[in-house]
């Protein structure tokens, strides 16, 4: 089968890549930007540092409001200010949220509309202002995705929105941006990115050029997450991250996501957790689930990552797989939902709307073992119960 490799035209990756904006623009025929952010970067100066690097020539407006799990208003919001400002390009800076923000309402504010026309399973390819993006966190991989997520707040439904209109033209990967990340945003931002890796590697969607990406970067990702959360001054572990985040999203971007990230949707939507802890939640609990649909698939996870050997039988391997997952979540701390102040009884009667809007996502038909809602229902209470 043929696969259809997509990635952004111009990437920029290494200490110091984020100054490179002014000249990027400038390459691009850019000259009037909107930046689209957070109130933190906005407020700690990091948005500052960025534009430095503009020079003259170049004008640059911040829309500083964006919010954690993008919704549909936020996205409205960015793209009014598009439509009124005479801008050229859009520049998402920070981390998924904005970057996903950036990434919609480029489409929206040059093609109309409201967000839930553009969701799944219609492709967008018709491409609106040019996006460039600055990821601040080493974890979502929306600098180099055709996709991105958000939230309807009419029905409280996470949205993913796909298409090469959504595909960053340059993306910005600087570490250096990473080193104020704290220990709890590392750790989940390192294990989405480890998620994408693996789901991209077991996907039904699985090719070559996606696999020689997922392989490496889950490899990477494995044996440095903990040195990040442990220690966040740690330079060469930072750097590592941030490579194999990104190498992880145009492995997934030209893949897919699966059963986890179908599942971790609805949670954020929901009780309003952060995508990469919802993630890190299921991760190991639907993985084995997940391993007797490709259990080749997994093995080779388990051997990439050093928890099995080639000696190991597939079996054994997948096992190790799982316990490995499980005891890194409990290095790096991952709470159970009852932990974030769920209730029970409020978890208990979500789960049949939250595994109908699993299944809706596509995601999970993607997945090795495909599920049933039934059997999505049993994950979200075995989860819960971990």
């Amino acid at each position: 089968m043929t696969a259809s490799i997509h990635l952004p035209r111009r990437l920029l990756i290494g200490g110091g890549a984020g100054a490179e904006l002014g000249s990027v623009l400038s390459s691009l025929e850019c000259r009037r930007a909107l930046v689209v952010t957070d109130t933190y970067l906005y407020d700690s100066g990091v948005v500052d540092r960025v534009l430095g690097s503009l020079g003259s020539g170049i004008e640059a407006v911040v829309f500083a409001d964006t919010v954690p799990d993008p919704t549909d208003d936020c996205v409205e919001a960015a793209a009014d200010v598009l439509r009124s400002g005479d801008f050229d390009c859009v520049v998402g800076l920070g981390g998924g949220s904005p970057m996903d923000t950036a990434k919609a309402a480029a489409i929206l504010a040059a093609s109309g509309g409201r967000m839930r026309d553009y969701r799944t399973p219609r492709l967008t390819d018709t491409p609106g202002l040019p996006i460039i993006a600055i990821p601040t966190t080493a974890g979502s991989g929306s600098e180099c995705t055709r996709f991105t997520v958000v939230t309807d707040t009419e029905t409280n439904d996470k949205m993913l929105c796909a298409g090469l209109a959504f595909l960053p033209v340059a993306a910005l990967v600087d570490y250096r941006l990473t080193l104020t990340m704290p220990p709890r945003l590392s750790a989940d931002a390192g294990v989405d990115a480890l998620t994408h890796a693996i789901e991209a590697y077991v996907s039904r969607r699985a090719n070559p050029f996606a696999d020689s990406l997922a392989l490496p970067a889950m490899r990477t990702i494995y044996a440095n997450v903990r040195r990040v959360y442990e220690d966040p001054d740690n330079h060469d572990a930072r750097s590592a991250m941030m490579l194999a985040a990104t190498q992880a999203g145009m492995a997934f971007s030209n893949s897919s996501v699966a059963l986890i990230h179908g599942m971790s949707r609805p949670i954020g939507a929901h009780f309003h957790l952060a995508h990469g802890l919802s993630n890190a939640m299921l991760l190991p609990v639907v993985t084995e689930f997940s391993v007797d649909g490709a259990p080749d698939r997994y093995a080779t996870c388990a051997r990439v990552l050093g928890v099995a050997s080639d000696d190991d039988s597939d079996a054994a391997a997948c096992f190790a797989l799982v316990t490995a997952l499980t005891r890194l979540n409990e290095d790096l701390e991952v709470p159970n939902p009852q932990a974030c102040g769920i209730p029970a009884a409020e978890w208990s009667a979500l789960t049949s709307l939250m595994a109908e809007q699993a299944l809706a996502s596509g995601s999970p038909a993607n997945n090795p073992r495909i599920p049933s809602a039934p059997e999505i229902e049993q994950l979200y209470t075995d989860v819960f119960a971990k």
